[in-house]
């Protein structure tokens, strides 16, 4: 149902019959109830016990049947017909039911207000789902449904066109004259508006339906309240529950990326989340989308977004948790590509450490989908303090592994240096020595041979050693072998895994700095490809210079690459070796996944 004045709707059902008769459960919720048997010899309407019920209520039910005459029994069993479940979709739906078969209304339906006083949910009886789609959408909450809203009173009217808030009905909606609507409360705080109309045989509503309805308020009161506290201690488990793997995952010193995914894919399970995103921070205002499950994933997934014009980076910004009601439509998003179609509730939330965010946990259900509500997001944000602390000792234990290196790199330059080229100076000098005793021609060949060889050698190690002795800043514009394994390692977020390396030749020394610049970009490129495409678990890098000819090889185990596949990054790829004189190369390995070769040409020095 949908009063005057609401141009839009969800769905509906048509209503079922109350339940049978209800006792105390023991150990129950208040108000929590058993089906009472009525056969004969059992116990029937008048042993119900209005113990089971708080003082108050039991007071207001007395006073009904006093002032009304209705018989107590009939107004006990809706009551604690209400109170039967703990799950609060079901609540809400008995409270509907309960109240249009109570005051004998053809249409009923309950408002729930949300945080901006506009109808987060509203749930309806008596209007068939091919009627409740030719109406439209959910209501806002305007017309007679804001009228409650704005002033929560019981509300008696004749006719609903005659009300001054009253903006007629939408299209192909059913015709409605007599209305009665009531607030429900939840302690002191309205929680939302019991909605009826087209009392049976064109009668209006009258002063006791209005208190019918109104102790039947009461009841649906307490009922939300038992139903929201289940709720919070079942979410509260589930949450403890999940942080504790997610510790037992920090403690052995699980990766990164492994406990992120592991972040995801709890929070898409407690939540009942159709969409489940996490975004990281790049440099600039900018944020990365790492992963994505659920639906559409692909078209999340590997994006860039700016903080302004996206709703992770509006929460990165704020800090705080974001609530949308329907996030296609959502003022805050406003950069392409459209990637919500289909969607409607979502929750944003920070993942903060040390006054530091590291990331966005964004969860989105499917339009028509309950909203998010309090209890399921408070402790989301906790939660997703579980994500950043992980990334948190992920940096601690890179820098520790980082220092490590270092000193290991320090190590073996040293002894490069003091033993091995030392040797093989000594050994040419020998070989050098040696060609005066030497009469054959092609011996003298063959050693002045080995003597340029071991000169040859002597440079590769002299290249090594300093990329493994110089500092950051001198490697980061002169060195390719160190940026190369820095532009891996970089890849090794996005990809899930590590991609192996292998390096050969004098790269450092005969690599200009425009083709070094071309290289680096060709293999983010192809890494980013493979991040986006492939599916892979594994990836193998190879950069080597011999003959005068530079090749980077990328291969992985993935889907390889479709015949009819986009090839627009593939196509650039092949113009910069075109542009060096050189050539690109897509293989498809007999073990399957696809190579990327890209090989060119190095000037002479």
């Amino acid at each position: 149902m949908v009063p005057v004045g609401e141009p839009h709707f969800e769905v509906l059902i048509r209503p079922r019959s109350l339940p049978c008769r209800y006792d105390r459960a023991p150990g129950g919720p208040r108000g929590g109830c058993v089906v009472a048997d009525e056969r004969p010899g059992r116990t029937g309407a008048a042993h119900l016990s209005l113990s089971a019920l708080p003082d108050e209520l039991q007071e207001r039910l007395q006073a009904v049947e006093r002032s009304t005459g209705r018989p107590l029994h009939l107004l006990l069993e809706a009551v604690l017909s209400v109170g039967r479940g703990l799950e609060l979709p079901q609540v809400l739906r008995r409270i509907v039911e309960a109240a249009v078969a109570l005051v004998d209304a053809e249409y009923g339906a309950l408002g729930v207000i949300g945080d901006d006083t506009q109808l987060s949910r509203f749930l309806t009886v008596g209007i068939s789902e091919e009627e409740a789609q030719a109406i439209g959408r959910l209501p806002a909450g305007h017309g007679i449904l804001g009228e409650l809203i704005r002033h929560p009173a019981p509300l008696r009217l004749t006719e609903l066109s005659a009300h001054p808030s009253s903006y007629g009905l939408p299209p192909h909606h059913p015709p409605m004259h007599s209305f009665l609507g009531v607030p429900i409360r939840v302690g002191d705080k309205v929680f939302g508006n019991l909605y009826l109309t087209e009392k049976r045989g064109g009668r209006e509503f009258d002063v006791e339906d209005e208190t019918v309805l109104s102790t039947l308020a009461v009841a649906a009161g307490v009922a939300i309240e038992n139903a929201r506290l289940y709720e919070e201690a079942r979410y509260r488990q589930q949450w403890l529950e999940a942080n504790g793997e997610i510790v037992a995952g920090l403690l052995p010193g699980a990766g990164e990326t492994d406990v992120l995914e592991m972040i995801v894919d709890h929070a898409v399970r407690i939540l009942s989340a159709d969409l489940g995103v996490l975004a990281l921070p790049v440099d600039g205002d900018n944020v990365r989308v790492a992963f994505a499950v659920g639906v559409d994933a692909d078209s999340h997934r590997g994006l860039v977004l700016p903080h302004h014009g996206s709703f992770v980076g509006a929460a990165l910004v704020a800090r705080s948790p974001l609530i949308s009601l329907d996030v296609e439509h959502d003022p805050r998003i406003t950069t392409s590509p459209p990637r919500w179609r289909g969607l409607g509730p979502a929750v944003a939330v920070p993942m903060i450490t040390d006054d530091r965010a590291r990331g966005v946990l964004l969860l989105a259900r499917l339009r028509g989908r309950d909203p998010f509500t309090e209890p399921q997001t408070a402790p989301l944000l906790t939660f997703a303090g579980q994500g950043a602390l992980a990334m948190e000792m992920a940096d601690r234990r890179q820098d520790a592994e980082q220092l490590t290196l270092l000193r290991d790199h320090e190590r073996i330059a040293r002894d490069l240096h003091d033993l091995a080229i030392q040797r093989l100076f000594a050994t040419g000098m020998t070989l050098q020595s040696a060609l005066r005793f030497v009469d054959h021609p092609e011996a003298c060949e063959r050693l002045l041979r080995a003597v340029d060889d071991l000169d040859e050698t002597i440079k590769i190690i002299r290249s090594t050693i300093f990329g493994l002795r110089a500092p950051d800043s001198v490697r980061a514009s002169h060195g390719l072998r160190v940026r190369t394994v820095t532009a891996v390692e970089r890849a090794a977020r996005t990809l899930g895994f590590t991609p192996s390396l292998l390096m050969g030749g004098l790269i450092d020394t005969d690599v200009p700095r425009e083709i070094a610049e071309h290289v680096l970009a060709v293999l983010d490129e192809a890494l980013c490809n493979t991040a986006r495409h492939a599916h892979a678990s594994a990836a193998d890098v190879s950069l080597v210079v011999r003959d005068r000819w530079l090749t980077l090889t990328v291969e992985d185990n993935g889907v390889g690459i479709p015949e009819d596949g986009r090839r627009s990054g593939l196509n650039n790829l092949a113009k910069r070796a075109e542009s060096l004189g050189g050539e690109l190369a897509i293989e498809a390995p007999m073990a399957g996944g696809a190579r990327v070769v890209w090989r060119v040409p190095l000037p002479l020095a």
